[in-house]
């Protein structure tokens, strides 16, 4: 029979419970940034592992030795991508500095009244869209010396985000048995074999998941940089890094890259003539990223990404696109990884099932 003291009771556990949930919410909240440094150090080992086991067994280094050079591998590369912005920095300096605010609203002015220019010649009205005056009381240029200093405070949160991931993913590298091993004991009996499996399978295909990322990116840093160079565009090999690097976003990343770069070619070539040299060196510049993409979108990454997670590639599309509708860009960069753990735990509980067989075949 039920009471009001069981429906009170009942009452205080289900409030209790929302409590208990809202407080760990919270928390995880307050703990976000640790928890990105975990997940960082999670790929970061994911990608370091083979190249750990690879030193072991076939240099026969020893196991901290190799952990060591990993990290090294690491710093090296961080280190290479800094220099590759010396230059651009350098270069830009002056127009970025609180004396020269002057100078860049002036350049910028310039490109926004040769676009009108052109577009009026061929009849288009473009006075409400690239009206310099409007363009010059939209945007604050005085605000220039207030980005540079979040810009320098972004530096320093990455220079201690940079120390701390490399710290834990030392760790992560060293002391993996140890933690395996830790993780076993609040693994139920009746499920350990499973999990590990599992677990076992999850890190191999998403070490060859990142692997692969980091190939397919290196293909399209390597084609942007050539079409960026036959065109004479100064800072090339970082234009293209960044880039590349925008790639990580599923089909949105490429046409992101495709406006920087546009840009970027513009302001590059203030003072020549719009018609005749700025519009064409564009034009040639967008054709040549979309020639990249092409390859990319029909060669590469299909074959890169259906090998390393051993997924069809219209089945990788429409994950992506799905993950693309239902939570946005960050959806789209996790679709592929989220999906790969998803068939190897449903392969490994549910291995009777005929659609979990289809999907998990190959893995």
């Amino acid at each position: 029979m039920i009471t009001s003291k069981i429906i009170a009771n009942g009452i205080v556990r289900a409030v209790a419970v929302l409590i208990l949930a809202a407080l760990v919410l919270y928390f995880l909240y307050q703990i976000q940034n640790i928890l990105i440094y975990l997940l960082v150090s999670l790929i970061l080992t994911l990608i370091g592992s083979p190249i750990l086991n690879f030193l072991k067994e076939k240099l026969k280094f020893k196991h901290t030795l190799a952990t060591i050079t990993v990290l090294s591998i690491y710093f090296l590369m961080i280190f290479g991508f800094i220099m590759m912005f010396i230059p651009l920095i350098i270069s830009q300096g002056q127009n970025l500095s609180l004396l020269n605010t002057t100078e860049i609203e002036r350049n910028s002015l310039e490109l926004i009244q040769k676009i009108n220019t052109f577009l009026e010649e061929h009849h288009i009205d473009s006075a409400k869209v690239f009206n310099p005056n409007s363009f010059k009381s939209f945007i604050n240029f005085n605000t220039v010396p207030n980005f540079l200093n979040s810009v320098l405070g972004t530096i320093s949160d990455f220079g201690m985000g940079f120390g701390s991931v490399l710290f834990i993913t030392f760790f992560f590298l060293k002391d993996r048995s140890i933690i395996l091993e830790g993780a076993k004991l609040l693994i139920p009996d009746s499920h350990e074999e499973k999990i590990l499996n599992s677990v076992e399978k999850i890190n191999l295909l998403l070490s060859r998941y990142f692997i692969g990322l980091l190939i397919q990116l290196f293909i399209v840093f390597i084609l942007y940089a050539i079409v960026l160079f036959i065109f004479g565009i100064p800072n090339a090999l970082v234009i293209a890094f960044l880039c590349a690097v925008l790639n990580i976003i599923p089909y949105l990343g490429p046409l992101i890259a495709s406006v920087f770069a546009a840009v970027l070619t513009m302001l590059s070539n203030l003072g020549s003539d719009f018609q005749s040299e700025i519009l064409p060196t564009t034009i040639y510049v967008l054709i040549g990223f979309w020639v990249v993409q092409l390859i990319d979108n029909n060669f590469s990454q299909p074959i890169i990404f259906s090998k390393s997670v051993s997924s069809h590639p219209l089945e990788i599309f429409l994950v992506i696109l799905i993950a693309g509708f239902s939570f946005g860009i960050l959806g789209m960069i996790i679709a592929v990884p989220l999906y790969t753990i998803l068939k190897v735990i449903c392969k490994e509980f549910f291995p009777d099932n005929e659609f979990i067989q289809n999907i998990t075949k190959n893995i």
